[in-house]
């Protein structure tokens, strides 16, 4: 087998837009759209006769899904606390679960790449999924508003509240070390990022988190949240140690 077929085959992998949101129901009248969606700057620019890459859609999702998952949440559970709706919002918006979105409808296959990120393991990185779903979201929301979006999204939050309530994730290291600090009398905990290194398309992140002025602990991770997240996790591991020594 020659390299030149062996791209080829590699290539044939590669699922059409078009294709992909009839896969997922998704029915868009401007198809420009979708191809945005899915579009990562890598591939831009490999590809000059692409206009644009999704990371506008993407913010627009971003705040799209913030507004549905929180009218969903305030309307599935009635008698449930502002607080506890606002930490279940969180963990059903925050990056691993929306990647998890994308890759139970395998949104990998799709993803319009430039060849060192696809090398790299671009169409499995939770960061790169989760972006091109918040994106996918945006794009439908143009093309056919609230209700369309709603319709995709939904059938996706109701098992993923419910496992989410059951595991007590959301609950997550930050909001428990949030309660814990403020219990004992200290301001909210902040979270600084301290150091960022390696290739672009693989960042990894260190972040800081600092209550009454002093630092408790420091977490990795491919992105802020996640970084933040494993700092939070050290610093409960620790607090007692570390706030009474």
């Amino acid at each position: 087998m020659t390299p030149a077929t062996t791209a080829q085959q590699g290539a044939q992998q590669i699922e059409d837009p078009e294709h992909f949101a009839r896969r997922l129901g998704l029915k868009f009248s401007n198809t420009l759209l979708i191809y945005r969606a899915l579009t990562h700057r890598s591939y831009l620019n490999e590809n000059p006769e692409a206009l644009e890459d999704n990371e506008r859609l993407e913010f627009l999702g971003d705040a799209v899904l913030d507004f549905l998952v929180g009218a969903w949440l305030y309307n599935r559970f009635p008698e449930m606390r502002e607080g506890d709706l606002t930490r279940l919002r969180s963990a059903l918006v925050r990056t691993e679960q929306l990647a998890e979105f994308a890759s139970q409808q395998n949104y990998g296959r799709a993803l319009r790449l430039g060849r060192g990120e696809d090398q790299a393991g671009g169409r499995k990185r939770k960061a790169l999924l989760c972006a091109t779903f918040e994106a996918v979201v945006g794009a439908l929301y143009i093309d056919s508003g609230l209700d369309a979006v709603s319709e995709y999204i939904q059938p996706l939050l109701e098992p993923a509240a419910t496992q989410i309530l059951i595991s007590n994730r959301d609950h997550d290291a930050k909001s428990r070390l949030q309660e814990n600090v403020q219990s004992r009398g200290f301001g909210p905990p902040q979270y600084r990022t301290v150091a960022m290194y390696g290739p672009e398309h693989s960042r990894t992140f260190e972040v800081e988190v600092v209550v009454n002025n002093r630092v408790l602990a420091r977490g990795k991770g491919s992105s802020k949240q996640t970084a933040a997240q494993a700092a939070a996790q050290l610093a409960l591991e620790n607090l007692e140690l570390i706030l009474t020594g």
